[in-house]
């Protein structure tokens, strides 16, 4: 199977590389220097000068990019990827996207043959990097078990969740809960601080009660104790996941508040922490408004 992948983002890298032992592999990135770093270490690798090319003579096309207005913008053009991609081929797009564009995008394609799968995917980067990402799929089931074996490099898990936009709702909505634990846990463990109760002590105890979760187990223990806070994931990415789950909400007709006040308070830290801020900046922004470090 030939395959192109488009976008070499923070997490599209290590994916990028569980490809690269795939024979014919292609790849394209805005930043052409980025594309042109990765195949110097990939040894077999292609670089595409335009979308077009990273599709052309391709069974299948592999999008990761920020947004799905972004996939929609790539397929325009000359040099966009609807010129390259030929018909029977297979677009699966790892974006964390909104349902809405998904289903355009899919028509699109559809009317030249070429079959869409929205299966955007969870883990980040140190997953994605052992090969063991969740993918969540929308699709037909013929599509999805096409595009298995796209993503069965990166794969740990594939789930088929329903029509195309069943992926990226389900990843919407699971990093907007991802979004409620890092605000709930950010004030918390600065709570627990400032009454005097040691961080490690208190995610120890938290991790072995009804309150705990991935953030208490992992990201609190591996970013935030150690006083690492890696650049992984842009909050700014997040404040869209959280904007894509809340107008889901609103499309099915179910009340939100909790999403919708979640919503407000990263919009107000993207507009305070900035546009290159990471998804745990909001700790420590509640770390520094509380006056305590939890380190331990």
């Amino acid at each position: 199977m030939k395959i192109g992948f488009a976008g070499l983002g923070a997490i599209g890298t290590p994916m990028a590389d569980r490809c690269a032992a795939r024979e014919g592999l292609v790849v394209w990135n805005r930043t052409p220097a980025k594309a042109e770093a990765f195949a110097a270490d990939h040894p077999g690798v292609s670089v595409a000068r335009t979308p077009r090319e990273v599709a052309a003579g391709m069974d299948a096309v592999i999008t990761c990019l920020p947004t799905s207005g972004d996939v929609a913008a790539l397929l325009e053009g000359p040099e966009g990827l609807l010129a390259g991609l030929a018909e029977g081929a297979i677009l699966v797009d790892c974006t964390s996207g909104d349902p809405a564009t998904s289903r355009v995008i899919a028509a699109r394609l559809a009317e030249r043959g070429i079959a869409f799968v929205d299966a955007p995917v969870s883990g980040g980067p140190p997953l994605a990097a052992k090969g063991a990402l969740t993918i969540m799929c929308g699709g037909t089931a013929e599509d999805v078990a096409r595009a298995e074996e796209v993503v069965a490099p990166f794969a740990g898990k594939v789930v088929h969740l329903g029509p195309v936009g069943a992926g990226h709702a389900m990843k919407a909505v699971n990093n907007a809960l991802l979004a409620v634990h890092i605000l709930a846990l950010g004030e918390g463990m600065v709570t627990l601080a400032k009454a005097g109760i040691d961080p490690r002590a208190a995610i120890d105890v938290l991790n072995a009660s009804s309150g705990r979760s991935m953030v208490s187990e992992v990201l609190i223990p591996e970013r935030v104790l150690t006083g690492l806070y890696p650049q992984l994931f842009r909050l700014a990415l997040l404040e869209k996941d959280i904007g894509i789950a809340e107008a889901l909400a609103r499309e099915v007709g179910v009340a939100a508040p909790v999403l919708a006040s979640v919503r407000e308070e990263y919009r107000g830290l993207r507009a305070s922490l900035g546009e290159q801020a990471d998804y745990l900046d909001p700790i420590r922004a509640a770390e520094a408004a509380a006056g305590v470090l939890l380190r331990g």
